[in-house]
């Protein structure tokens, strides 16, 4: 019975999303027919619709649509050209510069937002052009901006670092948010190394060194936006207020910054900016609605602890095990995005991960960068689309220029995955 249990699930949920069905419909309905053959029909429907309520009934949750209202603000009051002009002065007139520009402005635009999408949306919106001009190949300016981009979803803040704390069980966000940062850092480094290399290789003009007045005016341009980092985590290491009060903080501060600072987004635009925010979180909580569901009935049928014995009958030596479940999600990336498949597999391996001793912080750290290679990644990778769409090109035509991207993901990952300090180092330095 079991196993009809893990039959009707996965083929379910694969023929509906074969189908084209949304991803929220298709873990929704997966559930309820799962439920069918334990549960009689009716209490099936109300118990789904019962565990999708109770699934949202959370504090913690409240951080996603305030972050998200944040990086909508962020979006368009002129925070990612400020960036820019940052990165520029830093690595702007090293070989292949804008190159390295385009990273590091997508690691600062991405940490501050909280969104992947965002950052290849406003980066590369700036980025594409400049670079193309410059004499850059437009493919190669696409792949790079996508795959700096996932930079920003593990420095914090970061959503899916809220999302994992929420399918883990109340794992700490602040020791999540400290432990994203050196392995963020670590991946834009490599995604650093192979386009300097690519730009060697191609002899891409240098580009030009500001002047000491010009690099201290865009310093002091960008330190206001900047200022929202230390006070988002500055304020949650301090104690001064939650991860989700911090979201509120962090709404305030922008709407300050876009509409009376920087005066880019005016009042009669914030309708349609609200309108937007409002649209995205429902996507969102719509998906960890249906995946609260989707967890319960994997309680209830056991399957976690199935996989989690499966598995250890195969090995218990932590090294293959977490290689196991790396290629699983490197390959569920492909086709699911990131916050289901978050919520979904967390509950399956994580009960392994700390069986074999691996701490739940670090574990997340693994999941959710191993899964930002599923965001440039054919077919559903959602990054992958607007970087694309960004850059006027094709998937067929960026591909190629992408694959040197992912060997740098893959090795960051690997790396990240059997060094455990590389993850835990900051937090335990605070005491988490």
């Amino acid at each position: 019975m079991e196993w009809a249990e893990i039959i009707v699930l996965i083929v379910t949920f694969a023929a509906l999303m074969s189908l084209g069905v949304p991803i929220s419909y298709c873990i929704g309905l997966a559930t309820i027919a799962t439920m069918l053959i334990t549960i009689q029909a009716m209490p099936s429907v109300t118990t789904v619709a019962q565990r999708m309520a109770t699934g949202l009934d959370s504090f913690a949750l409240l951080a996603i649509p305030f972050f998200i209202l944040s990086g909508q603000l962020m979006n368009q009051g002129g925070i990612a050209r400020r960036l820019i002009d940052l990165a520029k002065v830093i690595v702007g007139m090293l070989p292949g510069g804008l190159a390295f520009v385009n990273i590091i402005a997508n690691m600062l635009f991405g940490s501050i937002s909280g969104s992947a999408v965002a950052a290849a949306s406003a980066i590369g919106g700036f980025m594409n052009p400049l670079m193309t001009k410059e004499g850059y190949d437009r493919d190669y300016n696409a792949a790079v901006n996508i795959s700096s981009a996932t930079t920003g979803l593990l420095i914090p803040p970061s959503n899916v670092l809220i999302v994992y704390s929420l399918a883990s069980g109340g794992v700490s966000i602040a020791a999540l948010f400290l432990a994203g940062y050196v392995p963020g850092l670590l991946l834009g480094v490599a995604l650093m190394l192979v386009a300097g290399s690519i730009a060697v290789s191609r002899k891409y003009r240098l580009g030009s060194r500001p002047t000491l007045g010009e690099a201290v005016r865009r310093f002091l341009d960008a330190i206001p936006s900047l200022l929202l980092i230390v006070i988002v985590m500055g304020g949650i290491v301090a104690g001064y207020f939650t991860a989700t009060e911090a979201s509120a903080i962090a709404v305030l501060y922008t709407f300050i910054l876009s509409v009376i600072v920087y005066k880019e987004v005016k009042i009669r635009e914030l309708p349609a900016v609200l309108l937007s925010a409002a649209s995205t979180t429902a996507i969102v909580m719509l998906l960890i609605a249906t995946s609260m569901g989707m967890s319960w009935i994997l309680a209830y049928t056991n399957i976690p602890q199935n996989v989690s014995a499966a598995l250890l009958a195969l090995t218990d030596n932590p090294i293959l095990i977490l290689l196991i479940i790396n290629i699983v999600l490197l390959i569920v990336g492909t086709f699911m995005d990131m916050t289901p498949a978050i919520l979904i597999f967390t509950p399956i391996f994580l009960p392994v991960a700390v069986g074999l001793g691996i701490d739940p912080v670090h574990f997340g750290i693994i999941m959710v960068m191993n899964l930002c290679i599923g965001l440039c990644t054919p077919p559903v990778g959602s990054v992958l689309f607007v970087g694309c769409g960004i850059a006027n090109t094709t998937i067929a035509k960026v591909i190629k220029p992408l694959l040197p991207m992912f060997l740098a993901m893959l090795a960051s990952l690997l790396l990240v995955t059997f060094l455990e300090d590389i993850s835990l180092f900051v937090p335990r330095m605070f005491g988490f």
